[in-house]
Order: C-alpha cells, then structure tokens, then sequence
C-alpha cells in the first residue's frame, strides 16, 4: 500500500465568490513550475495559485471566465465549466514560453471550453487568458465514447496524450493522442482546439477495488517518455454524478503506453490532480484531491513510487 504525506491545503487569500470558504475544494488538476502549485478545481472559474515552500501561505487567484456560479451544490454543478485538466504547453507561436492549458470536460454541454494562459520566461502565468472553444474537439470524441469525460492531459515526445475517465456504466479508460504540433498550430491560428483526428486511441483496464473499476483521473510526463497517472475507484454510473470514493491508486505507462505498475493508496484520498519527477530513489510526486464536500478544503499530497 501506497502512504502520502500531506503538504498543505488549498487554502485562499479571498474566496472565489460572494458565501464562498477561502479555499479550493474539487481540485482536478495540478502543474508545479518552480516553487509554483497551479490548481485548477472542477466547480470554479478561477485558476489557483500556491507556494509549494510556505505550508500555510494563502493561495491567489487568476480569474479564467467571466461570470459568477451559483452556491447551490445542484445550480452550480449544471453550470460549472468543469476544468478537470492542466497541461503545461512548450512554446509556440505568439506564447514565446509557452502557456497553461485547462480543458473543460466534455462531459456536459456547458463543459466544452478551456482556458490557455501565457507563461513568462520564469514560469509565472500572465493573467490575460485567451478563451479555448472546444465543442469541433469534443464532437468527435463524442462518437468514440458513450460518456465522454476527459480528467487529464499529458505532453508525451511529440504528442498530446488525453485520460478518458471511465466508470461502472458503459464507458472506458483510454488514452487519446494528437500530433502535438496540430494541437499548437490550431490553438495559434484559430484561437481553439478544431475536430482533430487522434493520432491513436488505447483502452485500459486498471483493475477494481470493492467492485468498483479504477479509471484515470490525472496524468503526468516524466523525461524518460514513461507517463504517471492517478486512478480512483468512485461508486458512480456515469461522469456527471458522485459517489463514494473506495479506493485510489498511482500508477506508471511505460514508454510504449503499457501498463509496468500500479500501487494503491493505503487511504482513499481521491486523488485528480498530479506533477511528477524521476529522482534516484523513486518517482516522486504531488497530488491535489477532490473531497467531493464544498465544506471541505482540497489538500496536496507528497508521495514516491520507489524502485
């Protein structure tokens, strides 16, 4: 079984709305750049900001959309964009060093956006978001799976690698990947994501724990071309509706996109969100999770895979 240490919650210097707690809750998806934590949550329009050195330091915000997201659990729920990636992107185009990437879901249609922020040389993001239409992207991902819910997002050598999130109804765990230069030219062209053709989809299997399939929530490239991702196993039907966490997992594709491990957690944090880097003793991580309770803080997580 598989410990993590806890490293902070994602606590906020203001909250993100009028009767909202200051802090981030339904962390989805997570980039470190330097001493930088870059969280997006899943229920929010704004991109959090935190200090992977000071344990209790607030976090600030980089509003992403406009507008304003009712309290209500089940209002804000039917309208929330639903950021479930994170995706550091190289430089191209008119970002000379390159940008963050967050992609809604998919998985509603008020989830087909996403928000691309420039980055400066030091790695600290611009706030000056250029809005991402993806509703041409997700149409065509739409005919490939019955319950489309795309939860993380990895850059892999040449490729733009999407985690199709499954779940105990009828739809799987895949890999999708595009030519990342295709990815690029259109997000500095266009000003979006169009109706690319993936360049491969790869389905998976991730096991179950208490009945209940483990599917991908999150992923992370490391050098050597190998890819980490988080799985949980959630009680749920379908990607719109909650349920109880059983069980959580940190696992490795290799290079050729197989499966080489897998480690559950010895406590079921429900883990969406993760950054990864080889050392000699092990992959290290940071994870953000998702308590699926607004009255709950999300927290960050340290672990290690060891050799």
């Amino acid at each position: 079984m598989l410990e993590l240490t806890p490293v902070r919650s994602l606590t906020l210097g203001v909250p993100t709305g009028t009767d909202r707690q200051p802090y981030l809750s339904a962390a989805s998806g997570l980039v470190q750049i330097a001493d930088l934590l870059y969280v997006v949550a899943d229920d929010e329009l704004h991109l959090g900001v935190f200090s992977c050195l000071g344990e209790h330091a607030p976090g600030e915000l980089v509003r992403l959309f406009d507008g304003k997201l009712p309290n209500s659990p089940a209002k804000r729920k039917k309208r929330k964009p639903d950021l479930e990636a994170l995706v550091r992107l190289p430089a191209f185009g008119p970002y000379p060093h390159g940008g963050l990437l967050a992609l809604g879901s998919g998985s509603k249609q008020t989830r087909h956006r996403g928000a691309l922020l420039p980055l400066t040389a030091s790695g600290t993001v611009i706030a000056d978001p250029q809005l991402i239409e993806l509703q041409d992207f997700h149409q065509r991902l739409v005919r490939e799976f019955d319950d489309l819910n795309i939860e993380g997002a990895a850059i892999n050598d040449d490729a733009l690698v999407l985690f199709q999130r499954g779940n105990k109804g009828a739809s799987d765990n895949a890999c999708v990947s595009y030519d990342l230069r295709d990815v690029l030219e259109s997000l500095a062209d266009r000003k979006q994501i169009e109706g690319l053709r993936p360049r491969n989809i790869r389905y998976y299997e991730l096991g179950e724990i208490e009945g209940v399939p483990l599917c991908f929530t999150d992923a992370a490239s490391l050098w050597s071309g190998e890819i980490v991702f988080t799985a949980v196993a959630e009680n749920t039907e379908d990607s719109c509706h909650d349920g109880a966490c059983v069980g959580a997992a940190v696992g490795v594709l290799d290079s050729e996109g197989r499966v080489s491990r897998i480690e559950q957690l010895a406590t079921a944090h429900k883990l969406e969100g993760i950054h990864a880097w080889s050392t000699p003793n092990g992959i290290e991580f940071l994870s953000v999770t998702d308590p699926d309770n607004p009255a709950i803080p999300g927290q960050v997580y340290h672990g290690r895979l060891p050799h």
